[in-house]
C-alpha cells in the first residue's frame, strides 16, 4: 500500500518518527497503522535509505510487512488517500527514486519468518545473590526493559516463546507471553550450566526449521555466555548483546537465514 500526501502532492511509502522511549520497530508498525489504516507484522528488514533534511540527514529504516487487521481511515491533511497496487505500477507511481529501490527490493526476497534470539534482562547481581543461580531474578532495571522486549516481539508478531530454565530468562519473556496469552517453554540445554556445543546446536537447528517451514515468529531467550552457541548453527556472527538486547535472523521457509538485524535497547531514543 502507497499513500498520497497532499502536502506535498507525492505518492510514497508510508513512515514516520520514532516517539521517546519507541523502537523503530514499533514506530514502523504504528506509523503504517496511522497513515494507512492497516495493522502490519514485520518481516526481513531492508535496505535504509538517507537524505539531506534542512542541515542534517535523515535515516529511513525499512522492513517488509504483512498486513493482519485494518479499520477504515478518515483523510486528513496528513494522507488524504491511500491505495494497494501491485509492485509494477507501484514503481511507476511512486514519486521518489529511491523508495522505487526500497520496493523492488522486497519484491526479490523470499517470505520470511523472524527468530528473536534474546539476551535475557538485566538480573540481580550475581554478588548479591545467595540462593541457586537459576533461581536469580531479574532486577528493577531488568523489570523496566521489559516493555522494550514487548516492543520487538510484538511488531515482529512473536508467537511461540522459548526459554532457558533459568528465572531470569522465563521472566524476560513473560510480560510478553501474558499479553499474547501465550506460555514459555522452556529448555535446560540453553542454561549457562548446561549448555554444550553440540547440545545447543541441535536445539537452535531444530527450532530454525520448525520456524521457517511453520511461518510462525518465535523467539527464545538465553544467557550472553551461551548467545554465540545459539547463532552459530544459523551462522549469524555473534554480537555483543546489552541486557534484554536481541538478534533476529529471518528466515526462508527450509530454515536458512536470509537476513538479520539486531536491536539494543540501551540506543533507544530518550
Amino acid at each position: 500500500m502507497i499513500v498520497h500526501r497532499p502536502a506535498y502532492d507525492d505518492w510514497t511509502l508510508p513512515k514516520g518518527k520514532a516517539h521517546p522511549h519507541e523502537l523503530l520497530p514499533a514506530t514502523a508498525v504504528r506509523e503504517v497503522e496511522e497513515e494507512t489504516g492497516v495493522r502490519v507484522r514485520l518481516c526481513a528488514p531492508l535496505t535504509p535509505v538517507r537524505y539531506p533534511l534542512a542541515q542534517t540527514m535523515k535515516l529511513v529504516s525499512w522492513w517488509v510487512g504483512v498486513p493482519v487487521s485494518s479499520t477504515q481511515r478518515t483523510p486528513d491533511a496528513e494522507v488524504d488517500r491511500t491505495a494497494w497496487m501491485s509492485v509494477d505500477k507501484a514503481l511507476k507511481v511512486l514519486t521518489y527514486c529511491d523508495e522505487r529501490q526500497v520496493l523492488a527490493e522486497a519484491a526479490g526476497l523470499p517470505r520470511t519468518t523472524p527468530l528473536v534470539i534474546i539476551r535475557h534482562a538485566k538480573a540481580v547481581n550475581r554478588l548479591k545473590w545467595c540462593k541457586s543461580d537459576s533461581l536469580r531474578p531479574l532486577s528493577n532495571k531488568g523489570k523496566e526493559q521489559l516493555a522494550y522486549v514487548s516492543q520487538i516481539l510484538g511488531p515482529f508478531g512473536v508467537a511461540n516463546l522459548a526459554s532457558s530454565t533459568s528465572v531470569r530468562c522465563v521472566q524476560t519473556l513473560q510480560t510478553y507471553a501474558k499479553s499474547i496469552h501465550a506460555s514459555v517453554t522452556t529448555a535446560s540445554c540453553l542454561t549457562e550450566e548446561e549448555a554444550t556445543e553440540k547440545k545447543v546446536k541441535a536445539y537452535m537447528t531444530d527450532l530454525a526449521h520448525v520456524v521457517g517451514s511453520s511461518g510462525i515468529p518465535a523467539a527464545v531467550c538465553g544467557h550472553r555466555p551461551v548467545v554465540p552457541l545459539m547463532l552459530s548453527p544459523l551462522s549469524v556472527p555473534d554480537h555483543e548483546l546489552a541486557p534484554a538486547s536481541c538478534v533476529i535472523a529471518h528466515l526462508d521457509g527450509s530454515g536458512k537465514v536470509v537476513r538479520t538485524e539486531w536491536h539494543d535497547t540501551l540506543r533507544v531514543k530518550r
